[in-house]
């Protein structure tokens, strides 16, 4: 199994040091600074500017570290990093999405950190997020940067239809979006077909797309047909905007929000800085951030995302040990706080939300709901198995397949992807 180069990586990988990333190819001469190798997946434009600005200060810090700074598109570093990691020539440190972390371990390419520098500050962390870092026991990630979804709205509508605070369940969000149409013109919620979406529904029922723990698919089980049943109900009904199933949905979902066209969507923290950037919300405290709707169980339960750093368990111990101290420095508090002041991203870590971070209303309100939200399962596929669902959904959205036939395709699907999971 190549897990086995994971679990004894800081002694065996020094007879890799002629192949790694972070070995001969990376220019070290005997005597210099040891120079380790970032990818960071964020977004070149609006986020990676203050990541290098970090690296900088890590450097100046560090002076026997060198850290080379390569941003790769984010839709393309998985395929990359698995490709480069089999080969021996991954870079020491990755920004790892969360469910590739256990993918990725699964498959020995991740150095355990239990017990090294890179989670001196394991506590700090919110738990659920050290959790879904995990496999077998395990941590092959410290927590990054964190988001969830939530009910985003505009107070301002909400507040010309006479709705004084923010709908608690999905039969609530209905009652509102019917006034709000009465009372503004302005529909009062639009829905989206992706997968990652509609995970909401599924867990406001108590379930998933699959029991991890039971190996047993559940996509198409009754309690996922009653989550999917509510999530279809909402392209349906005054106020409601019917199901957008173009290539393009998630852009006309976002551009009517921000613009005051629809009064509240599902989004994540991600889309804070061009929130503010709408007609709608230059006033930043018209932005209203809630727990996304509860379920029949009582329940309210958005998926988490987010990213860790994670280190190459292909480097040899030189180079592991410069990225375990560059991964304890970019988790830091302080770092975490300047990435989310400069970012509008969510810290990790409670030490990280200060007065000066909390001041941003985006920021504050994400964080009231992180409390809800699910980690994943330690399942290397879990992620996968949205892209059978991202397949289905707009095809029963659009009114093509029947949510019987879209769930039973999506559960042969997932089958294929998790052979050894019972329906």
């Amino acid at each position: 199994m190549r897990r086995g180069i994971a679990a004894t990586a800081l002694v065996a990988s020094l007879a890799l040091a002629a192949t790694a990333c972070g070995g001969s190819d990376s220019g070290d001469s005997a005597d210099g600074p040891v120079t380790i190798t970032w990818w960071d997946t964020s977004n070149a434009t609006n986020e990676a500017p203050t990541y290098q600005a970090l690296v900088k200060e890590f450097e100046a810090a560090n002076k026997d570290i060198k850290v080379k700074y390569v941003n790769v598109t984010f839709d393309q570093a998985q395929n990359k990093f698995d490709t480069a990691a089999g080969s021996k020539g991954a870079p020491d440190v990755l920004r790892s999405e969360v469910g590739w972390t256990p993918a990725f371990a699964k498959k020995g390419y991740f150095l355990p950190l239990d017990g090294t520098e890179a989670l001196a500050d394991q506590d700090k962390f919110k738990s659920n997020l050290i959790e879904q870092a995990q496999y077998e026991g395990k941590t092959y990630g410290v927590p990054f940067a964190t988001d969830t979804l939530a009910l985003v709205y505009n107070k301002a509508l909400f507040a010309k239809a006479g709705i004084t605070e923010a709908p608690k369940t999905w039969d609530d969000l209905k009652t509102a979006a019917a006034t709000i149409k009465a009372k503004t013109g302005v529909d009062g919620y639009w829905g989206s077909t992706q997968a990652y979406y509609a995970q909401t529904f599924l867990h406001g029922e108590g379930t998933d797309t699959v029991d991890a723990d039971a190996k047993k698919i559940t996509v198409n089980s009754a309690a996922a047909k009653k989550a999917y049943g509510t999530w279809l109900s909402l392209f349906d009904g005054k106020g409601l905007h019917k199901a957008d199933t173009t290539a393009d949905a998630y852009a006309h979902i976002q551009d009517a929000f921000v613009n005051g066209k629809v009064a509240a969507i599902i989004q994540g923290p991600w889309e804070i800085t061009n929130f503010y950037k709408g007609s709608a919300f230059t006033d930043k405290n018209n932005l209203g951030i809630a727990t996304v709707p509860a379920g029949s169980t009582g329940k309210a339960g958005a998926p988490t995302g987010g990213h860790n750093l994670s280190v190459y368990a292909g480097s040899d111990a030189a180079h592991q040990k410069a990225a375990l101290k560059f991964v304890n420095f970019m988790t830091s508090a302080t770092a975490q706080a300047t990435v989310a002041l400069k970012n509008s991203t969510l810290p990790t870590r409670d030490d990280a939300y200060t007065d000066a971070v909390k001041a941003d209303p985006g920021i504050a309100g994400y964080q009231t709901v992180l409390s809800a939200a699910q980690p994943r399962p330690a399942l290397p596929e879990y992620s996968s198995l949205w892209s059978p669902l991202d397949d289905e959904l707009p095809e029963i959205a659009g009114g093509k397949e029947s949510l019987d036939e879209g769930l039973s395709n999506a559960e042969t699907a997932i089958a294929k992807l998790v052979p050894d999971f019972s329906k």
